[in-house]
């Protein structure tokens, strides 16, 4: 299963063995099978990227493999890279940047893997020295145009990791306003303004940090 968030919607891509364990489709949640047709899937992309008339869409097909290979064809796909960083006091390291709350990540550079790029990327938008990768914390996708229009899908590597450190100096020159530490359970019931795809990432790793 793909979830895929378009303007901050998921978008759900299943086999269609696994329909049954979904909740069914009702006014504000759609499930729907793919056709097969490339026209008809970039109809659901399109409405997306213009509206959030639904919560989320689920698009299913038997050929499962078929459906993400074809949804994969509309992009061009890049990844990132990013942790879920925790201090002594088990407080999660948050950036806010672009009027909105987000988690230290970036870009993967050529010839770096996964795990070097997330500390990296922690490490320069934060300010943090000592850092230690205590396991992997998933994926998220997500969608967006790039200054051309194109449609990009971004897919990044998350990884749980520890500091001893508490001091942080936001990276301005990639317009992060501030950079705090804010235990994980009080950020996700609270009124900060996230994408679904970081409170996602949160809600999914809560039970092991």
């Amino acid at each position: 299963m793909y979830k895929i968030y378009i303007n901050d919607t998921p978008l759900v891509l299943m086999d269609a063995r696994e329909v049954q364990n979904i909740p069914k489709a009702d006014d504000k949640n759609m499930v729907a099978r793919y056709p097969g047709s490339h026209r008809m899937l970039l109809n659901y992309i399109d409405m997306l990227e213009k509206t959030r008339r639904f919560d989320s869409v689920t698009l299913y097909h038997e050929n499962y493999d078929k459906l993400v290979e074809d949804f994969k064809r509309h992009y061009k796909i890049i990844e990132a890279a990013g942790g879920l960083v925790l201090n002594a006091e088990n407080k999660m390291l948050f950036i806010f940047r672009m009027d909105s709350w987000d988690l230290p990540k970036g870009k993967i550079e050529k010839g770096e893997d996964p795990p070097t790029a997330a500390v990296r990327e922690v490490q320069e938008e934060t300010g943090i020295g000592e850092i230690e990768i205590t396991g992997s914390a998933g994926q998220t996708w997500h969608t967006y145009r790039s200054g051309k229009g194109n449609r990009i899908l971004k897919c990044t590597h998350w990884y749980l990791m520890k500091t001893p450190e508490f001091d942080l100096t936001p990276q301005k020159e990639e317009d992060i306003e501030m950079a705090e530490w804010i235990d994980p359970t009080e950020f996700l019931h609270s009124d900060k303004i996230a994408y679904k795809s970081i409170n996602d990432i949160i809600e999914k790793n809560l039970e092991t940090i």
